[in-house]
């Protein structure tokens, strides 16, 4: 079976089941690797994504060449309508010099976005969203930290967008521009101890000289609530370009609305050899609010009153036992007199 034939199958067999999102109280990147992560920023979340970096590439033995120059990757990303969608818009556009080492004075200075797409990402199972079932033990940290089998089970959501490329673009494949589809199906396993696993199928450019399958697979591990670090392998195939690229990074919390990251990117090849240094930031704009009740009051809110009137009613209670024993006793004494 072809390897863009498996990735529709898993995307049909994941899209049997539905779930919902859940909104995170600190901001949820997809910095500093390429993946995407399965859940959305959160409904009405504005978060904007950005990373310059230097690359350096070489090609030998054949036709050789040498690139050298600065980039930046970037995206906008929106919660709409329902917890569960986002829309976002991301890129990457590069400026650099593509010289040629058989001949000094040849050199390209070329600068193009690599790839500008628009889409929606939804998703559409959520094996999180029971809050009660994934609450901590207090009692035990042996039960918090052992693996557990239903952690095999991944949030997943589906992504469908389109990419724009401009005519006679230096970094695409001759004859390519305007529109063209593209699709990803974005897994995510959080496990215990901080892990979290994220996989992409992504099949991109469908219908043109450079359709190319793609697959991402991210471990990333947090010590504490501010710190985490990744490792990530990409592979790409097509007719135009194939590579296996790994990177390997981290990303620091400065508020729960900012994270600041720095990775770097290499594959093992030399046709051409690729390494990359970026550094990076995220910043949300959260104008996310609680679900409202019937009763008119938030979620949170509304638990608060519900906890404060069983705290009421429960020191009623108390008190009414009270009176009734002390008329119990009044009672007796009047009957014994």
């Amino acid at each position: 079976m072809s390897p863009f034939k498996s990735a529709l199958f898993i995307l049909f067999f994941m899209c049997t089941t539905h779930g919902f999102s859940q909104y995170t109280e600190v901001i949820n990147s997809n910095r500093p690797g390429a993946s995407r992560s399965a859940f959305s920023v959160g409904k009405n979340v504005v978060q904007f994504e950005i990373g310059p970096y230097f690359v350096k590439e070489k090609r030998t033995p054949a036709t050789t060449y040498e690139v050298s120059g600065l980039g930046a990757d970037f995206a906008a990303r929106y919660g709409l309508l329902f917890e569960e969608l986002e829309i976002n818009i991301e890129g990457n556009y590069q400026n650099d010099i593509k010289k040629y080492t058989y001949n000094a004075n040849a050199e390209d200075k070329r600068a193009n976005f690599k790839q500008l797409a628009i889409g929606a990402k939804y998703l559409i199972f959520d094996p999180y969203k029971n809050e009660e079932a994934n609450k901590p033990n207090l009692y035990s940290w042996k039960a918090n930290h052992s693996f557990q089998w239903s952690h095999l089970i991944p949030a997943v959501s589906i992504y469908a967008g389109v990419n724009y490329d401009t005519k006679n673009n230096p970094y695409t494949a001759p004859g390519i521009d305007g529109f063209s589809p593209k699709i990803m199906v974005a897994t995510q396993n959080n496990f215990s101890g901080g892990w979290v696993f994220i996989m992409n199928l992504i099949k991109d450019r469908i219908g043109t000289e450079q359709s190319d399958f793609q697959y991402i697979l991210t471990l990333t591990h947090s010590f504490n609530p501010k710190w985490v670090i990744f490792g990530e392998t990409q592979g790409i195939q097509s007719d135009f370009y194939a590579d296996n690229l790994f990177r390997v990074g981290g990303a620091h919390l400065l508020g729960k609305d900012f994270q600041l990251d720095a990775a770097i990117t290499f594959n093992t090849k030399d046709t051409p050899s690729v390494f990359n240094a970026s550094i990076g930031a995220s910043y949300r704009l959260d104008f996310h609010k609680d679900p409202i009740t019937d009763n008119g009051t938030d979620a949170i809110e509304g638990s608060n009153r519900k906890s404060r009137r069983n705290s009421t009613k429960r020191k009623t209670n108390r008190g009414a036992t009270n009176e009734n024993e002390t008329n119990k006793r009044k009672k007796r004494v009047i009957d014994f007199d």
